[in-house]
Order: C-alpha cells, then sequence, then structure tokens
C-alpha cells in the first residue's frame, strides 16, 4: 500500500475516503470537514460495533455518513482513501482490505496536516495540556469576529452544539483560517506549517523532555509568529526559535497578563482583568468556566486572536461567551442529596493537578475517580500521576482507580493502576484500586456524602460520560 501525495483542499473533496475508527475524537472531527467540504466519506468503527456510544453513529448516518461493521466490507474499489491511525494492526479487516485493492492509505495526522498547511492562514495549538480548550476558544473568538474559520478539535465544543450538531468537534468555515489542535505524542506536529503556533507548555507525557522540546521548539522556528506560555520555563526556553513572539501569563514578563490583584474566582467562573503590557490596555473578562487553568488558556488565545489581528477588546468581548468543551470540567449535576458529578478529560500529571486545583479551591470533599487511558502511558508517568493524585488531595479525599481502558490489541498490560494506587499510598495519600469500572461506581455510591465533589477523570473513552451520569443517577 503506498501513502497518498499531498493533496489541495480541491482534491481532497474529490477523493473518496474511509476512516477506520471514525467515532474517535481525532477522526470524527476531521471526517466532518471533509464532509463539509464536499468529499464523499464512509467509515467503521469498533466502538459501534461494541454497541458503545449508539447515538453518536446513528447521527454520523443522518449526515450522510456510510457505516460499516469492522470487517472490511466497506473497503470496495481501489479509489478510496483508507485514513487509519498507525496505531491501526495490519490484521485490521480494513487495512487488509486496502492493501489487497491498492489503495492509497494516510495517517490521520497526514490528512489533516495537508487541509491544514493549504490554508492561507493556519493556527496551531500544540503543547502538552489546554490544546483543546485554547483551540475551541480561539476558534470562538474568531467566528464571532466574523472570520468565519475551520476549526478541528479533539472535544466537543458547546458554543457550536445544535439539534443537528450534538457531537461539535468540528467547524466548516470558508474565511480561509484553519484552527487546529496538534499532535506532539506521535511527534506529527512536525507535519504542520503554522502562521501562527501557540506553545501552552511542555511537560512529561507521551514522550520525554528530550523529545518534546526538539519537536516544540522546531515547531515555533516554522511558524511566522509564536505564542508562547511566559509562565513555563520549559517553553521560554524555546523561544528563541521563534521569528517572532507573543508571550501570555501571569508573571511580570509575559505582554498578555492579568492586572495584579484582579482574579476573582466562583465554583462556575473566573473573572480577571486583562492587561496588555505593551500598550498598557486593560479590559475586564469573566470566563464562562472555573479555575486558573483556564484563565491561563483564556490568556493563550487572546493573544494568538490577536496574532491573528482581532483587536484584544473585542476578543475579551467574544471569549466572555464562550462556553467551554464537554468533559472539560463538564458539571453534569448536583444530586438531591448534595454531591456534585464532574466530568473532566483529566489524564496526564499536568491536567489532572489543574482539575483538583480547582476542586480544592473550593470546600467539600473530593472523590477523584481515574481510568487510565492505556497501558503504555500508565507506564510513562506513573509516578508523576501518582504524585499528584497523593499531594494535591487532602487527608479526607479518596482516589479510586480502575483497571486502563482497552479495546484490544496487542500491547503489554503486566503493569496496571494498583502499581499506580501503591505509590499513592507512598506518598501518604488515599487510594483504592477496583479492577471493574461498574463496581468503582457501586464503591462511590457507598462513599458519597453530602457536599462531597466526584470528579471522573480520563481519556479516549466516549464512555466515560455515561459513567458520570451513572454515578449521578447512583447518589
Amino acid at each position: 500500500m503506498t501513502d497518498a501525495q499531498p493533496l489541495t483542499p480541491t482534491d481532497l473533496a474529490a477523493r473518496e475516503w474511509f476512516f477506520c475508527g471514525i467515532g474517535g475524537s481525532g477522526m470524527l472531527p476531521l471526517a466532518l470537514i471533509l464532509r463539509g467540504m464536499g468529499a464523499q466519506v464512509a467509515g467503521s468503527d469498533r466502538s459501534r460495533d461494541q454497541g458503545r456510544t449508539p447515538e453518536k453513529f446513528a447521527w454520523l448516518e443522518s449526515l450522510g455518513f456510510k457505516l460499516f461493521t469492522q470487517d472490511g466490507s466497506g473497503i470496495s474499489s481501489a479509489d478510496q482513501v483508507l485514513v487509519a491511525s498507525a496505531a491501526v494492526e495490519d490484521s485490521v479487516p480494513e487495512v487488509v482490505r486496502a492493501k489487497a485493492l491498492g489503495c492509497a492509505r494516510m495517517s490521520r495526522a497526514q490528512l489533516l496536516s495537508a487541509l491544514f498547511n493549504a490554508a492561507p492562514q493556519g493556527i496551531a495549538v500544540g503543547g502538552t495540556s489546554g490544546k483543546s480548550t485554547v483551540t475551541g476558544m480561539i476558534g470562538w473568538i474568531l467566528t464571532e469576529a466574523g472570520r468565519d474559520p475551520t476549526i478541528m478539535n479533539g472535544a466537543v465544543m458547546k458554543n457550536f452544539v445544535a439539534a443537528d450538531a450534538p457531537f461539535a468537534s468540528a467547524r466548516v468555515g470558508a474565511g480561509g483560517v484553519f484552527v487546529s489542535e496538534v499532535d506532539e505524542s506521535d511527534g506529527s506536529i512536525a507535519l504542520y506549517n503554522p502562521a501562527i503556533a501557540v506553545l501552552n507548555n511542555v511537560s512529561l507525557d507521551h514522550k520525554s523532555l528530550e523529545e518534546l522540546r526538539e519537536l516544540f521548539g522546531d515547531f515555533l522556528a516554522r511558524s511566522e509568529t509564536a505564542v508562547v506560555n511566559a509562565d513555563d520555563a520549559e517553553s521560554m526556553a524555546l523561544i528563541g526559535r521563534a521569528k517572532a513572539a507573543i508571550t501570555f501569563g501571569f508573571g511580570a514578563d509575559a505582554q498578555i497578563s492579568v492586572e495584579h490583584g484582579s482574579i476573582s474566582e466562583s465554583a462556575t467562573t473566573i473573572s480577571a482583568r486583562i492587561a496588555d503590557r505593551r500598550n498598557g490596555e486593560i479590559h475586564a473578562l469573566t470566563l464562562q468556566m472555573p479555575g486558573r487553568h483556564n484563565l491561563a488558556n483564556a490568556l493563550a488565545a487572546l493573544a494568538a486572536a490577536n496574532a491573528a489581528g482581532v483587536a484584544l477588546d473585542d476578543a475579551v468581548k467574544h471569549l466572555s461567551t464562550f462556553t467551554g468543551l464537554a468533559r472539560r470540567f463538564d458539571i453534569v449535576g448536583t444530586s438531591a442529596s448534595g454531591v456534585t458529578v464532574i466530568d473532566d478529560f483529566g489524564h496526564n500529571p499536568e491536567k489532572v493537578a489543574a482539575t483538583l486545583a480547582t476542586l480544592k479551591a473550593h470546600p467539600g470533599r473530593v472523590i477523584a475517580f481515574f481510568q487510565p487511558h492505556g497501558y503504555g502511558p500508565l507506564r510513562q508517568m506513573g509516578h508523576e500521576l501518582a504524585e499528584v493524585l497523593a499531594t494535591r488531595l487532602g487527608a479526607d479525599d479518596i482516589t479510586i482507580l480502575c483497571d486502563p481502558v482497552y479495546f484490544g490489541g496487542t500491547v503489554d498490560r503486566s503493569v496496571g493502576s494498583e502499581r499506580i494506587v501503591e505509590m499513592i499510598r507512598q506518598h501518604g495519600g488515599n487510594a483504592e484500586h477496583i479492577a471493574a469500572r461498574d463496581d468503582c461506581a457501586n464503591r462511590i455510591a457507598v462513599l458519597t456524602q453530602p457536599g462531597d465533589r466526584v470528579v471522573v477523570m480520563g481519556a479516549r473513552d466516549d464512555t466515560l460520560s455515561l459513567f458520570a451520569r451513572d454515578i449521578l443517577r447512583r447518589v
């Protein structure tokens, strides 16, 4: 099988596409964008075959996507281009069938970068944490500013959700601006040539710090303007690679920052006076989501939108109506007994720390449920994750881990969640390992008391939102 050659948007729209894993958080928005451009798109998904999130696949079919069982039956012509991640095994029926027919194959990143690099103005959001939120914020600011952007996100953007778009993780625009988060975990960030490169932070996740420094440094060097977190030493160490840069952050050296002493936070919002230290402008912002990490995300988005030509006062005004992303500190509800359940994407040490910091800024015990998003990531970041879960929670708080998510494949499963629980305890934390997720829900229902906050954390599994809603029913 040969890889498809770089294509123009017109070429892309004219091709016939088949997505292996079309319901995935990275694949779905890309399929929506191609469909919005007029392309013929079909796909399959193991989750659909296993009966998970049927409403998502019913919606895709209502939009005109042809969906098939993952048995190779959807690959019927050599003219089709198979879109499949590098992690998809050669034994998967679609891959076998595509190879037999001689179909071209592209990875998700190859296809996304072809679309992104062809846009007149590409805004790429990179970094270990906050990519999806910052991408959604920039996309909303530009939309409200009349720039009609195309947006590629890894999460559902609440502002764009509608009756005919319940899974709005993408937006197709005609304004020539393409906003996308870009991924360093597989090295594919190297494929993108952004006009504006946003670097939120550099910290341990899927790769070593040495690898991350090289990837992110090259990312800044390829951009026309870099937007860099002045509060993150690792990011600032790379700023010399940029041709031009705008910095953001809470520190005194950041160009887009907040006025000292102006931050005010509630359980659901955070407010501050945004300061542009380049010219002395001050603009009041109330963000419709809590947490200093989200205020930091807002600073990144404001700096990027400003770099793209939106006046800062307009950007602040538009951002005040941004309502957030699904599964990013998403309050599912509060039970009659006073237990609040929160659904959150936290899955690496930095994301988990930010979520816990937001929770601990307000009274009430925390019951933190964590489903690791794979055995490999758990081995890579297990020590740091255990330390966060032990030290960012109090003596009365409880962490519960189930086994890592596993949908099949050949990954080494010899080291699992029980090791993390042991390390949490060694750090002085209170943690339990319960292998089956349903049993975790039973345990949480027994543990909860009035005033508790239950946070469901994890990635790569859409059913976690259903799990969070089930916990709310139980408590």
